[in-house]
């Protein structure tokens, strides 16, 4: 049993998960204070990978993505390198996919913080930087926790745009999830299953290992 599958989708839904972390606390950090009107905007942008089908959100990769499109095509030209076809385009695509579900999480902690704990730190001369880091995020840490383990979950098992920007390759780009439609389709059903299990034991095993995290967190307030 050839186990690169399991070690590129942990590889791409590692990748992404840490993408998808920065990117989507400081939106969500950004857009929690923004203007109503600028928030409704950027809200339904940024959240609307979380509604289309995966296939139209691979398709529309393809379409910037691609080797004869604007920006695969420059990069193409300027770099030698491919956007698409490679372990690198699923890193792309699980982000793509994954995106919303940290920003959502993570924008409902940081509405929910209290903001005079912000404005009694400047009072004492801590700087912006030093309140995000060692006073919102600890406080909003459950949210931003929820918000990893989604994502990280959603991105292990992406497959619709995976498919489409990354294909499938074995050796180079496959993972679970397209392992299993592969071997689905050429008949190896028991081959498939064992991969299914495998993903659920990976599954579980993040799911419990955040349970006994915030068991641990609860434990320790006061």
């Amino acid at each position: 049993m050839d186990w690169f599958p399991l070690y590129n989708s942990i590889r791409v839904a590692a990748a992404a998960t840490a993408l998808v972390f920065f990117l989507g606390v400081f939106a969500a950090r950004f857009i929690a204070g923004a203007p109503r009107l600028v928030k409704g905007v950027l809200d339904v942008v940024l959240t609307l990978p979380l509604v289309l089908p995966p296939t139209v959100v691979g398709w529309l990769l393809l379409l910037v993505l691609g080797p004869r499109r604007p920006l695969g095509g420059w990069v193409w030209e300027t770099f030698g390198l491919r956007l698409t076809m490679t372990w690198q385009s699923g890193v792309i695509a699980a982000v793509a996919v994954s995106f919303p579900l940290m920003y959502r999480t993570a924008r409902g902690a940081f509405e929910s913080f209290d903001e005079t704990l912000i404005q009694a730190g400047r009072t004492l001369g801590l700087s912006d930087a030093y309140i995000f880091w060692r006073i919102q995020m600890p406080v909003c840490r459950q949210g931003i926790l929820a918000g990893t383990v989604l994502s990280f979950a959603r991105a292990l098992g992406e497959y619709g745009a995976t498919s489409m920007v990354a294909g499938y390759t074995p050796g180079r780009t496959a993972t679970i999830s397209t392992t299993v439609y592969q071997l689905w389709r050429t008949g190896q059903d028991g081959l498939a299953l064992r991969w299914v299990l495998v993903n659920l034991g990976l599954s579980a095993a993040v799911l419990l290992a955040v349970n006994l995290l915030e068991r641990k967190e609860g434990r320790s307030w006061p």
